[in-house]
């Protein structure tokens, strides 16, 4: 299967220190090789911020 699916990880609430936010995602392995980035509501942190992909 080319899906695939992934986890997606808060990177501005490890540097503060706070609960980091997770969701879920999939991904078409053969258009996007590389990790993906999106931006995500953290709750924690009441904002818009970046989410990576974690493996």
């Amino acid at each position: 299967m080319p899906r695939d699916t992934i986890i997606l990880e808060c990177t501005e609430a490890k540097k503060e220190g706070k609960p980091v936010s997770r969701y879920m995602s999939s991904r078409n392995k053969k258009t996007q090789t590389e990790r993906v980035e999106k931006k995500k509501y953290n709750r924690n942190l009441r904002r818009h911020t970046i989410h990576r992909e974690i493996k």
